[in-house]
C-alpha cells in the first residue's frame, strides 16, 4: 500500500506531490500564461467556453506543443512526453471501454504497463465505492457510476498530478454535489496535486483551494476559493454575459 492507503506499483511513493509552474505559456488561444499550483493543492481554472482552459490543461499534460516553459518541482518538462510526466487525465467524455467490465477498465493502464493489477483495482473500487459493480459493463452504469469508475482508472497508475476536464459536465445537480464532496475528500486524503477545468463557478468554489479566472487565453486573476463569489475580480474580469453563472447554487449554462 502506498501513501495514504493508495496502492502503488510496488515502489515507495514520495511524501509530496509536484509543484507545477507555467511560465509565459503561449499556444493556440493561450497568451503569455503564468500560473503556479503548489504541492498537494487543488486549483480550479474557471472561465467561459473558449477561454483556453482545456488547452492549458493539455499543455500541462504534454499533449500539445507550446512556447514558454512548464516546470514540475523546478524540473523543465520540455521534451518529456506525457507518459513520463506522472499525470493522470480524466477527460470530459470519460472514455471507458464499452467491451470491458468495470474491473478491467480500472486495471487497463496497469496491464499496459505490465504491472500487477488485482490488488490495486480492488482497493480503488473500494475507495470509489463501486466494488459491487466490478463485473458490470459501462452500458449498465449510471452517469455517476461511470464517473467513479473513470476516476478510479485515472488513479490506478498512481499519478503525481490529477487533471480533470469538466468532469461533471453531464451529471444532474444531486449526483454532482455528491461527487464533488467525495472527490475533494479523496484529493485531500491522497494529497495529490489537482487541476480542475470548469465553467461552473460552484464546482470551482467547492472543489478547489484556489481559483484561477481565465478569459480570452489569459489568466485574469487568482484567488482563494472562499472569496471567489464575493470578489470584485469575478465581475471585473469576466464579460457581463457570464455574471449569472456566479450566483451560489446555480450550476450555470454549459
Amino acid at each position: 500500500m502506498g501513501r495514504q492507503g493508495l496502492p502503488t506499483n510496488g515502489e515507495d511513493k514520495e511524501d509530496f506531490m509536484p509543484t507545477i509552474e507555467l511560465r509565459r505559456v503561449t499556444n493556440f488561444i493561450c497568451q503569455d500564461v503564468n500560473l503556479k499550483i503548489f504541492d498537494g493543492e487543488a486549483m480550479a481554472i474557471w472561465g467561459p467556453t473558449g477561454a483556453g482552459k482545456t488547452t492549458l490543461l493539455n499543455t500541462t499534460a504534454g499533449l500539445i506543443g507550446y512556447q514558454g516553459e512548464v516546470f514540475f518541482d523546478d524540473k523543465a518538462m520540455e521534451g518529456i512526453p506525457s507518459s513520463r510526466r506522472g499525470v493522470g487525465f480524466l477527460f470530459q467524455n470519460l472514455a471507458l471501454f464499452p467491451h470491458l467490465d468495470v474491473a478491467s477498465n480500472v486495471g487497463y493502464g496497469l496491464r499496459v504497463r505490465k504491472e500487477r493489477a488485482n490488488g490495486r483495482v480492488d482497493e480503488l473500487l473500494r475507495l470509489m465505492k463501486v466494488e459491487h459493480l466490478k463485473h458490470r459493463y459501462p452500458k449498465n452504469l449510471s452517469g455517476g457510476e461511470k464517473q467513479r469508475v473513470a476516476l478510479a482508472r485515472t488513479l490506478a497508475t498512481s499519478p503525481n498530478i490529477l487533471l480533470l476536464d469538466e468532469p461533471f459536465n453531464s451529471l444532474d445537480n444531486q449526483t454532482c454535489r455528491h461527487l464533488i464532496f467525495e472527490l475533494r475528500h479523496i484529493q485531500r486524503r491522497l494529497g495529490i496535486t489537482m487541476i480542475l477545468v470548469t465553467h461552473n463557478p460552484v464546482e470551482a468554489k467547492d472543489l478547489a483551494d484556489r481559483v484561477a479566472i481565465m478569459d480570452k487565453g489569459r489568466i485574469k486573476g487568482v484567488m482563494p476559493s472562499g472569496s471567489f463569489f464575493s470578489s470584485k475580480d469575478i465581475h471585473s474580469h469576466i464579460n457581463d454575459s457570464y455574471h449569472d453563472l456566479a450566483q451560489p447554487g446555480s450550476r450555470g449554462q454549459r
